[in-house]
């Protein structure tokens, strides 16, 4: 059980566009009572997911509460970045009553889980658990959890199918490492994608472990905060593909920045990052967008050619400046071809 005297984290972790943002705001417009912190990784030298989040801040959340780290994966920057980032949330003068962290889409959350053990913050605060979002779509497809038996119907045309891909171990890690998986856009699954997905996380969990359907992030506060895990005392239960190794890397993932002129159209927008999805294997596609006309910017976020829009704040004051953050496996990206495809 977890030490009452310590302040609860909560770990959220997921693959690319699971929808852990989503499910912060939520929170953050729900926080039950609590004063909240809230540490946000973003993968890529510009992150996108603190804005969003600040743009949410109040009384139960200020902004002053709300950090982003955006020079490189949590996991690989322990001691530059995540502990003194903590140790600053935890001399607040109004020290928060939970603190969730929102890793970013490549992290692995067991490295993370041992940075817990250090000396200086061990004392003061605990992991209440580790929420994975699994896209419940993605996962009854078989992208990212891929059925053996139609692996080895592919082996003769591909032979880099005879091991898990670099997105697959990503995923099967946060997975294992889970106190609680949250099967996101279940709208979009249906009732025979939330079985599949269930039936696929189950292939890969190395424990049971709870699964709770969600859509657009609406989950009862009580289900996810609150679990006393203390996961920072049973690293043990939680395999890894990266066992015994001192870190990880992300060469497997390259990430661009495309800034953009002011938009004529919305719908030729999500038209072009439809078609660089398919063209080029784009994983993920966020970022925000000045139409013309428009007093309020535009929120993009793409998972493949799945792009979802929606105004979210007014300019303002603010220069009107658009950029996109566009991430792929290493080697589909083209960058001058990405540029041009979205008119940069």
């Amino acid at each position: 059980m977890s030490d009452l005297s310590k302040i609860p984290v909560t770990v959220v972790t997921g693959f690319l566009g699971s929808g852990k943002t989503t499910l912060i705001r939520h929170l953050m417009q729900n926080p039950g009572g609590r004063r909240l912190a809230v540490l946000v990784n973003e993968f890529g030298s510009q992150g996108v997911d603190g804005e969003i989040l600040k743009g949410c801040a109040d009384e139960n959340c200020p902004a002053e509460n709300i950090v982003e780290l955006a020079n490189g994966c949590i996991c690989c920057t322990v001691a530059d970045e995540f502990l003194p980032t903590m140790e600053a949330l935890l001399a607040l003068p109004e020290k928060p009553d939970h603190i969730l962290i929102e890793t970013s889409g490549l992290a692995l959350p067991k490295p993370l889980l041992k940075a817990f053990d250090w000396p200086a913050i061990r004392s003061r605060i605990t992991v209440d658990g580790v929420i994975a979002l699994a896209d419940a779509e993605a996962v009854a497809a078989g992208r990212f959890a891929p059925d053996p038996a139609a692996v080895q119907a592919q082996r003769e045309g591909d032979e880099s199918l005879d091991h898990d891909t670099p997105l697959a171990e990503v995923f099967e890690d946060q997975i294992a490492c889970a106190d609680l998986v949250l099967l996101t856009k279940a709208d979009l699954a249906g009732e025979t994608g939330l079985a599949a997905a269930r039936a696929a996380i189950e292939a890969e969990a190395p424990r049971r472990v709870p699964m709770v359907p969600v859509s657009e992030g609406q989950v009862d506060p009580a289900v996810i905060l609150g679990l006393n895990s203390a996961a920072e005392d049973d690293i043990a239960a939680r395999p890894s593909h990266h066992d015994g190794m001192d870190d990880h890397e992300h060469d497997d993932f390259d990430t661009i920045v495309v800034d953009l002129p002011e938009q004529a159209s919305q719908e030729a927008l999500v038209a072009a990052i439809a078609r660089l999805a398919a063209e080029q294997n784009i994983l993920r596609v966020k970022g925000y967008v000045a139409l013309a006309g428009k007093p309020m910017r535009l929120l993009v976020q793409a998972v493949g050619a799945r792009v979802r829009c929606q105004f979210d704040r007014p300019w303002g004051d603010r220069p009107r400046r658009s950029h996109l953050v566009v991430i792929a496996e290493r080697g589909d990206v083209d960058a001058p071809r990405i540029r041009a495809a979205l008119g940069a």
